[in-house]
């Protein structure tokens, strides 16, 4: 009699995972670069390895690593039977070290390298784009202190882009690749840094990655600075950015389009993303006739649908404001008020403006209003000839008016924004392209 055994056991994404690994080639690059001693039980870059696999498929405490890999099927982590009696914590936390200690900007280029020429990535254009991660805690220690003769990033305050600003953060920053959305590049670096002063040492990694300097480098407003935009041009590099609104060439153009009507071009007319009874979705471009003052060229984007965000949210804040002011005259007219100070008046109407972003929209004023009331001079019934003495009390009140020419100057340019590029082969239309592909 035959007797069959079922033997299962379990496998997960680990295969293909591990082609991905075996295709990079990882593992070389990990040994080539966090290199052990003949003395390791685990070398560096299995015991990596395992970490990296764990991360992708478990992602338990370094404690249970043990414990992850006896669950899959033997070899599936990279590491034989042998080495999995001699992996501990201990063990992972030595390669962690000593990963610490390398290079790691070199290792993670190299990575990078490998992935493109192994998967035919053409790096001719990349996205950039930077968020912070907010940490509970003092985190004392982490004051960018140096560790053997490396500097650890600042946790610290910061503008959060979580609206969090009684939280410490990171600030993280990556570039993709815009064929295959391939991560690049990725940094965290302090809390408090500024995100304008990031992307020189961005775009001279991308450099080294892509081995040329003519790619196109897509970012946000940050990278609009004169310092950051004529050294990518000297360098010979192509970027796109948004011009911000502090600009003078889009405070011009806002001026122009009140008696002017520019030459739009339609470049995608889709319907609406969310509601298919709803407006439909139309993007349209207009290359502006003068260029910056750096001499770049600027194209301007109408959304027909960011026109109706940006005409709802100014509404609803108008009303919210009104409400709130509302609520402060109710505050000063009661009989236990506490506002009694001019400045302090001022300070909450200030607050109100500028939470709402209002202020160009009302103009208020604190005003101060008399009531007058009139008092016997003597006790006693009242009479034809009693005296009486007036007595005026003055309390603070607030009004306010909607200044609706404010409202139309900029109902005429809502869901616009303009595009900087240096690349003037570009048509605006590819420069929208390039822009919203970074999104």
């Amino acid at each position: 009699m035959i007797v069959h055994t079922l033997q299962s056991e379990r496998l997960g994404p680990l295969p293909i995972i591990n082609h991905f690994i075996q295709r990079i080639g990882l593992e070389d690059l990990l040994d080539r670069h966090v290199p052990s001693d003949a003395r390791c039980a685990v070398q560096n870059a299995r015991a990596l390895g395992v970490l990296l696999r764990s991360i992708i498929v478990e992602r338990e405490p370094i404690y249970r690593q043990e414990e992850t890999v006896h669950a899959f099927a033997s070899g599936m982590f990279g590491i034989g039977a042998e080495e999995m009696e001699h992996l501990s914590d201990d063990r992972l936390g030595r390669a962690l070290d000593r990963l610490f200690d390398a290079d790691r900007a070199a290792l993670l280029t190299e990575v990078v390298v490998a992935i493109g020429q192994r998967f035919n990535l053409k790096f001719d254009e990349f996205h950039n784009d930077s968020t912070t991660i907010s940490v509970c805690g003092n985190y004392r220690a982490a004051s960018g202190r140096t560790i053997r003769g490396r500097t650890a990033p600042v946790i610290t305050y910061g503008h959060s882009k979580a609206h969090r600003p009684d939280l410490k953060q990171l600030l993280i920053i990556l570039t993709m690749s815009a064929d295959g959305n391939v991560p690049v590049t990725f940094r965290c670096t302090d809390g408090n840094a500024s995100d304008s002063r990031t992307h020189i040492e961005t775009w001279n990694a991308l450099r080294t990655v892509a081995g040329r300097a003519d790619f196109l480098y897509v970012a946000d407003s940050k990278l609009c600075s004169r310092e950051n935009m004529d050294y990518i041009n000297r360098a010979g590099g192509r970027f796109v950015t948004v011009l911000p609104r502090t600009r003078l060439e889009d405070q011009e153009f806002r001026k122009w389009i009140q008696t002017n009507t520019p030459d739009w071009e339609c470049v995608w007319d889709r319907p609406n993303p969310r509601y298919s009874n709803g407006p439909r979705d139309r993007w349209y471009v207009y290359r502006a006739p003068l260029p910056t003052a750096e001499v770049y060229s600027v194209v301007w984007v109408w959304s027909t649908l960011l026109t109706l965000h940006q005409e709802a949210r100014r509404r609803r804040n108008i009303a919210a404001a009104t409400d709130e002011l509302n609520d402060l005259r109710q505050r000063l007219a009661g009989a236990k008020t506490r506002l009694r100070g001019a400045a302090e008046i001022d300070l909450q109407i200030k607050l109100i403006l500028d939470k709402l972003h209002v202020s160009r929209y009302l103009k208020v004023s604190r005003t101060v209003r008399e009531q007058h009331l009139y008092k016997q001079t003597r006790r006693g019934r009242p009479g034809p000839e009693t005296a009486y003495r007036k007595i005026t009390k003055r309390r603070f009140d607030v009004e306010w008016t909607t200044d609706e020419a404010a409202i139309a100057y900029d109902h005429n340019s809502d869901g616009m924004y303009p595009l900087i590029t240096n690349d003037r082969s570009l048509s605006p239309a590819q420069v929208l392209e390039a822009h919203k592909a970074s999104r």
